[in-house]
């Protein structure tokens, strides 16, 4: 997994209060609250300098979705 990806997936078990979750899985269906999805948003921004629009936070419910996106978001930022 990429540096990015595993430091989602480090905030994201940390926000979620997870053990650990795979690139691939539903965070939400792993236990993942949707009370703590406003910090996840804020932690993720904070974390890689981007604001993510909710259309594309919300249906990314995976590690390599939510890499995606910001992905993105950082090659719109540089141009």
């Amino acid at each position: 997994m990429a540096e990015r990806a595993e430091r989602i997936t480090a905030i994201l078990c940390r926000v979620g209060k997870l053990q650990n979750i795979g690139p691939d899985e539903d965070f939400y269906s792993a236990g993942f609250s949707s009370i703590s999805a406003l910090e996840l948003l804020l932690e993720l921004e904070t974390e890689f300098g981007v604001s993510i629009p909710d259309d594309q936070f919300v249906p990314a419910r995976t590690v390599r979705a939510l890499d995606a996106v910001i992905s993105g978001l950082n090659q719109e930022q540089a141009v």
